[in-house]
């Protein structure tokens, strides 16, 4: 942009990846909190399990210099809810037509197959961005997909035909448990 002082401004963005899926993390998040003060459910973020190798001591504390992670992370949220066992994967795609199948590990499928398998509620929650549309697939029919078609990748008219369109809100952001009521009694 030319200023009439002669100075030149350039507006040049740079795209940082750091926080890339942090926005559906946040919605979900806000959504536990609701249900935990309306002691409606009690979900929560699970935290990824590290191991510190290298920590720096300072007057205030300890500054962790360099860490690994130990394993694999399970899912992302895990909880109790109406008695049941709640487990789920969140992840987001700019992708308008599908999601990738590699953005799920093959620890987290295994991982959602056992709670299936036990009795535990398992799903995905999936928000495409450029559309602004999130869903949640229940786990059983992410496993029908994954063994009925050689795609990688699942399409956005399986989401709409199998899966659930999460309406956005005030409070919860998200309403999932609405949709688990749906499907399970």
């Amino acid at each position: 942009m030319n200023y009439p002082t002669g100075i030149k401004k350039d507006h040049n963005r740079l795209i940082n990846y750091k926080n890339r899926g942090m926005d559906l993390e946040s919605d979900l998040n806000q959504s536990n909190t609701y249900y935990i003060d309306n002691d409606i459910a009690y979900i929560y973020k699970k935290p990824t399990p590290i191991q510190v190798s290298k920590v720096e001591f300072i007057n205030k504390g300890a500054i962790i210099k360099e860490a690994f992670y130990k394993e694999p992370s399970t899912t992302d949220y895990n909880g109790i809810y109406k008695g049941h066992y709640i487990d789920f994967e969140a992840k987001e795609t700019k992708n308008k037509t599908s999601f990738p199948l590699a953005n799920i590990h093959l620890h987290q499928y295994k991982h959602l197959e056992n709670i299936e398998r036990h009795g535990g509620i398992g799903f995905i929650i999936v928000r495409f961005t450029l559309l602004d549309e999130t869903y949640l697939l229940k786990a059983s029919d992410l496993f029908y997909f994954t063994n009925n078609n050689k795609r990688k990748s699942i399409p956005l008219t399986f989401f709409k035909k199998r899966g659930f369109l999460i309406k956005e809100g005030y409070n919860p952001r998200l309403d999932y448990l609405k949709i688990v009521d749906t499907f399970w009694r």
